[in-house]
């Protein structure tokens, strides 16, 4: 599913860090050393296909350097 952030995320916290993220060597990989976090959040977003805007629970990874990348739709919250 392709999509498209509208506006900032909130209510943001930490799923795992370090050890615990799953996909670490994955990560590691693709983009290289870094302290990798799993994040998630809520927020608005559209999707491409229809252009219909919803509000979503996002997960992404994020490290130092590198910001967050691989954002993932988990659930739509409406």
């Amino acid at each position: 599913m392709e999509f498209e952030i509208i506006g900032s995320i909130s209510d943001v916290e930490v799923i795992a860090r370090g050890v615990s993220v799953r996909q670490r060597a994955w990560l590691r990989q693709r983009y290289g050393r870094g302290r990798w976090r799993k994040m998630k959040g809520v927020g608005m977003v559209e999707l491409s296909a229809t252009k219909v805007r919803r509000p979503a629970e996002l997960h992404w990874y994020e490290a130092h350097g590198f910001g967050a990348i691989e954002h993932k739709v988990k659930r739509f919250l409406d």
